[in-house]
This record gives C-alpha cells, structure tokens and sequence, in this order.
C-alpha cells in the first residue's frame, strides 16, 4: 500500500508522541475511510454527479492544509532544535487522545485521493446490492483501513524511539516536511 501525506504524517505524529496517540490518530484516519466507504455503499451511482465538481476544490483544499502542517512542524522542529542547542529545555504541547482521533479525521476528509477513490468506488458503482453486503463492505473498509493505519502507527512508535536525540528529531522533522510538500505537490501537478 502506498503511503501518501496522511499516512506520512500519521507516522510522523506518533514518532513524535506516543503509541496511544498515533493509534487514536489511525483510527481516526480509518473512521474517515469507513464514512466515504459508507457513501459508496449506500448512495451509490446517485451520488456519483455531486461529486465530481468538488473533487478539485478538495484536492487544492488538502494541499494548502497539507503544505501547511509541514511548514509549521519544521519550523517547530528548527525552533526547538535551537533552543535545545541553548540548553533551555522546552515543554512542547502534548497532543491528546482526542485532538489526534479529530485532527486526522478531518485530514482525511479533506484528503483528496481519499474522496477520488471513494468517488471511483460510487461512479463505477459500489458493487454491492443487498444491506448485508452493504454493512460487510463499509465493515471490511474500516477494518482493512485500521489495520493499515495502526501498522504506520507502530511503525511511528518505533521511528520516535530511534531517533529520540535532538538532531534525530529535527532532521526526522525536516525530512518528513520535505516528503508531505512533495507528496501535497504531486497531489495537483
């Protein structure tokens, strides 16, 4: 699976923070991709002509959030670097449970490759006809979505604990901003 903006940052959050955090993180990245598979599911084609005008004012929407974030957590991560080059100890801002849940499910509504492969899904049909086979799929969805993001999440988790020294954290920060501008860019080039 590849490993877009969100996902990037999913790993980069919990590298960060903790374990608890990034999988509050992935499940609410996995409840937005349950929400859209629950469009699909349900509206089907009907739905399919209200969406193809707001996919690019969605795919613009995500980059400047997108572009954003990045600039903030590397100027963060240079700002902090600094001060601990200084010897003043910072206390940087925990990130709850909560913030983390909202913060990604609102990422990943307004990613775009998200909606344009949910809306694939509702233009060519979702493929399920019954309500069982509808609540399997928005099921499977979720689960398969969950299951992917909580890995990244671990694979954050192990990253942080790498990379905990202060030029670990600054050059994963920088890195990281670099590689959500390319990916954030590429979403519209």
């Amino acid at each position: 699976m590849p490993v877009g903006p969100v996902g990037t940052y999913l790993v980069v959050l919990t590298a960060r923070t903790s374990l608890r955090i990034g999988m509050f993180a992935a499940l609410g990245v996995a409840s937005a991709d349950g929400v859209y598979a629950a469009v699909a599911a349900v509206a089907g084609t009907a739905l399919a002509p209200l969406l193809v005008p707001v996919v690019g004012p969605l795919r613009w929407t995500s980059v400047v959030v997108l572009i954003g974030l990045a600039v903030m957590g590397a100027v963060k991560a240079v700002r902090r670097y600094r001060v601990q080059r200084m010897a003043v100890i910072e206390q940087e801002t925990p990130v709850g449970v909560r913030t983390a849940y909202f913060g990604m499910l609102g990422m990943t509504m307004l990613n775009p490759w998200t909606v344009i492969y949910f809306a694939a899904l509702v233009l060519g049909g979702s493929g399920v006809a019954g309500f069982g086979e509808r609540v399997v799929f928005v099921v499977a969805a979720f689960a398969a979505s969950a299951s992917w993001q909580l890995l990244l999440a671990g694979g954050g988790a192990l990253l942080g604990r790498l990379l905990t020294g202060h030029l670990g954290k600054l050059v994963t920060a920088l890195a990281s901003t670099v590689l959500i501008v390319v990916l954030a860019v590429r979403l519209v080039a």
